[in-house]
């Protein structure tokens, strides 16, 4: 992709609004097991989750242009679901739970 930490970096911050420690604790629950694309193994967007722990838990100095393509594929999955936020409450919507493997809560403030 050819981005730079410092084109990536204020999305991230953004559209990445969970700790590491919220986002562990919610990838090992089964909501967040139940959706997403699986090759019979583990979903995008669980694995995803996994590497964005990793990176916000890697101090910015540490950060490799994998870890930056990471952060700019999680901002665009990011701003492209948001678009497709359903009416009504969505606490527990699949949608949500999507949202959240990739480090979004959209009922955070």
């Amino acid at each position: 992709m050819g981005r730079s930490l410092e084109d990536v970096w204020d999305d991230w911050k953004q559209a990445v609004n969970m700790t590491a420690s919220e986002l562990e604790t919610w990838l090992e629950t089964e909501e967040s097991k139940s959706v997403g694309q699986s090759d019979g193994g583990e979903a995008t967007g669980h694995r995803s989750g996994r590497r964005i722990v990793e990176i916000l838990r890697a101090k910015k100095g540490e950060l490799t242009d994998d870890d930056v393509d990471h952060m700019a594929k999680v901002v665009g999955y990011v701003h492209r679901h948001e678009a497709q936020r359903p009416s009504g409450d969505v606490e527990d919507t699949r949608w949500r739970y999507s949202l959240m493997n990739w480090g979004h809560d959209p009922l955070k403030d």
